[in-house]
């Protein structure tokens, strides 16, 4: 079962930014500030989500911060997943620690109760603990973030040093950001990071956490820009048929 959250943050992206079709979630945002906007976002993506508990959903979106609705989601079904988080970046920035306040760049710091008033309390997301969640390459790393991480009981593993004996024991949410990709290889980018991992190491190391059999659902954010032409498109098809392809 395959969710389209067709969403940059609270901004709706033009159709066919994501180049795929699924059931989609697109409800009437209310005014208000981008957290309240946020909440509401991810409160209706999260109750699609519980309802498809037991079918591996799969939430596909312009952003990280998705991936919150989706482990709540999994919360709402009765589960309490722990987190593997693909990414060129740490985003364990919070509204103290980043320079240019892209709330994107907080995502899973948001996951692990970060400005809980703000998202994570009227939102109903319980936080994960640190040991609960294991970041996945994030190559592109803040000074902050750094200094985060070199004290936290967060994991970080490389792409290809991944395997099923470092994660988390019980439900897993596996995202994916496809960011996490070689820049080179899938052009595009909102926040473009070289020197990363081929496709295919990609792919082979989120099939190794979904060989567990421990995903409840799956999370993959397409933070890229308007594809310059066909080619572009296409080539970001490919890869989302490929991603989905791995959760049959």
């Amino acid at each position: 079962m395959t969710i389209l959250v067709p969403y940059h943050q609270d901004e709706r992206l033009p159709d066919g930014d994501i180049p795929l079709t699924a059931e989609t979630v697109e409800p009437a945002l209310p005014d208000g500030d981008t957290w309240t906007r946020l909440v509401a976002l991810a409160d209706a993506v999260a109750d699609r989500v519980a309802a498809r508990i037991g079918e591996t959903p799969v939430v596909v979106s312009g952003d990280c911060l998705v991936a919150n609705a989706t482990i709540t989601g999994a919360q709402r079904a009765g589960l309490d997943p722990s987190v593997v988080w693909f990414d060129a970046h740490g985003d364990v920035h919070t509204l103290e620690t980043s320079t240019s306040g892209y709330l994107g760049g907080m995502a899973l710091r948001l996951a692990m109760g970060a400005h809980a008033e703000r998202f994570a309390t009227p939102l109903g997301l319980r936080p994960l603990t640190e040991r609960q969640a294991v970041l996945v390459d994030a190559r592109d790393l803040d000074p902050a973030e750094v200094r985060y991480l070199s004290t936290s009981d967060l994991r970080r593993h490389p792409v290809t040093a991944l395997s099923a004996e470092l994660l988390p024991e019980g439900p897993l949410v596996l995202h994916v950001d496809v960011d996490v990709i070689d820049a080179d290889e899938q052009p595009g980018m909102r926040f473009p990071a070289p020197n990363g991992p081929a496709q295919r190491d990609v792919l082979d190391a989120a099939r190794r956490v979904l060989t567990t059999g421990r995903v409840v659902a799956v999370d993959i954010a397409c933070p890229w820009r308007p594809a310059r032409d066909e080619q572009e498109r296409d080539r970001r098809a490919r890869l989302l048929g490929d991603l989905l392809a791995l959760t049959g």
